[in-house]
């Protein structure tokens, strides 16, 4: 059986590196393009937006290329999109990180972590479902890997797919329709996070064959 690489554009917007994401896409049959290009969002299939960094600087860089509007438009549009760690934090509107508004599509802020914890959050943390997906039934829980000193906060609870508490409990995973985010870096999760980019590669492959994650699962490295 043929099977179709959905073309998938990794935003390089000097937030973070891009390698073990887009491994992770290749791995699970995607046709992974990093590109600072704004007509590249329109015409992919989907859009990943990764990063590690400030939410100040990350928007103005996001700005400076031309990224927001195309952003913004193929969000409104439902567009397969999957928002990485910081890229999940940019989905929602004030962030107290440089005090400055993120992308506003989903409804929510951002902010830091509350005091008696380590910050930033660095390892391995349990994420559990709360709520009947394509990720599992509500209840499984899955490890996954987190770098990150800030949560989103105020969000709407129907776009809550999954939980995780680290001194408090806050959103790991989110989604609306086809607009995933997901403040762990499923590229560094193991089996799991690899099982996650292949459930979101195949919104954006229109139902078409993907290769099985079983057979891909140790390309990338936990």
């Amino acid at each position: 059986m043929t099977t179709r690489r959905p073309r998938i554009a990794v935003l390089d917007y000097g937030a973070g590196n891009l390698r073990s994401i887009c491994r992770a896409l290749s791995a699970v049959g995607a046709d992974p393009q990093v590109t600072a290009d704004p007509p590249a969002v329109g015409l992919a299939d989907g859009v990943v937006l990764p990063g590690v960094g400030a939410a100040g600087a990350s928007m103005a860089r996001l700005r400076e290329a031309g990224l927001v509007a195309p952003l913004r438009r193929a969000l409104d549009a439902g567009k397969p999109f999957l928002g990485v760690c910081l890229g999940m934090q940019l989905l929602y509107g004030h962030q107290e990180e440089g005090d400055t508004d993120g992308l506003g599509v989903l409804s929510g802020r951002v902010r830091s972590l509350g005091p008696g914890v380590k910050v930033p959050q660095i390892g391995w943390n349990r994420v559990r479902l709360v709520t009947d997906g394509p990720l599992g039934p509500s209840g499984d829980e899955h490890d996954a890997y987190f770098v990150h000193s800030f949560i989103a906060e105020g969000v709407d609870s129907a776009d809550v797919v999954a939980l995780s508490h680290y001194g408090e409990v806050f959103p790991s995973v989110v989604a609306r329709g086809a607009v995933w985010g997901t403040q762990f870096h499923p590229e560094k999760s193991g089996n799991a996070g690899l099982r996650l980019v292949r459930t979101w590669v195949g919104l954006a492959n229109a139902g078409e064959p993907l290769a099985p994650v079983t057979a891909v699962a140790q390309a990338i490295p936990a």
